[in-house]
């Protein structure tokens, strides 16, 4: 059994529930950080049932000392730190004429400046341990250009830009940084404020060459992998998860 410790934020939900339990699985102590404190309760108490440790934070990510305060806690309860999933995501569909500077400023918050910064709060940990890794999760709006997505897309694309440039400034410290790139998933990023979640799920799915939005398990399962020590020569990694949504639609 893997007994390292993990952050994994955004894991109230989605894939960064799907991770936490995973992660949780296969024996690492995981601490679920999100903004509502039920959603990460359910969470801890199912991996409890399930024979595996966790714990919560409740906080917001847009919130400057937000990453500090995350690992302050999780070093003073256990100790150590090894495993950083970057999973929580700011996510506004708006024209540009539309976006404001508070909406802006939140995507970068949320999914640049807090993993960026969680990284940094949690390096002397990350170098004192054997077997150091971080995950980010980007999205394929990072490497596709649509209308409502430009600061979306734009946020993910330096997520994607910084994993690289953590992976080869890390590497000397052995600390293996990579990156998961997710297509459009089944989880409330894209169904929570819709009226009709099924066809709004259909006609993502539409969108994917093979046919169907994916499953947050499928996209915990390949950052499991990246997790893995039997991963220890792989960093700088982007992986598209993605259905071939980056190839285009079906035909295109």
């Amino acid at each position: 059994m893997d007994d390292r410790i993990a952050i994994v934020t955004g894991a109230g939900s989605g894939i960064g529930e799907q991770t936490a339990l995973l992660l949780a699985e296969r024996g690492l102590t995981v601490a679920l950080v999100g903004r509502r404190q039920d959603r990460i309760d359910a969470v801890v108490e199912a991996i409890g049932a399930a024979g595996g440790a966790a714990f919560g934070i409740a906080t917001d990510l847009s919130r400057p000392r937000a990453p500090w305060e995350i690992v302050e806690t999780v070093l003073e309860r256990e100790g150590r730190l090894d495993v950083i999933v970057n999973n929580a995501a700011s996510l506004g569909l708006q024209t540009v004429d539309g976006f404001t500077l508070d909406m802006f400023d939140d995507h970068v918050a949320v999914n640049v400046r807090a993993p960026y910064f969680l990284v940094q709060a949690a390096l002397p940990a990350l170098r004192a341990s054997p077997s150091a890794a971080v995950v980010n999760v980007s999205s394929a709006a990072a490497a596709i250009y649509r209308r409502l997505q430009t600061v979306y897309g734009l946020t993910k694309a330096a997520l994607e830009h910084m994993t690289l440039n953590l992976a080869a400034e890390l590497a000397p410290d052995r600390i293996r940084v990579n990156c998961v790139r997710p297509g459009p998933v089944a989880t409330e990023i894209h169904t929570g404020a819709i009226a009709d979640p099924a066809a709004r799920l259909a006609e993502l799915g539409t969108l994917v060459p093979l046919g169907r939005v994916g499953e947050p398990a499928e996209i915990a399962r390949w950052i499991g992998h990246l997790v893995d020590r039997e991963a220890e020569w792989v960093t700088g990694a982007v992986i598209s998860v993605d259905g071939g949504r980056i190839l285009g639609p079906p035909g295109s």
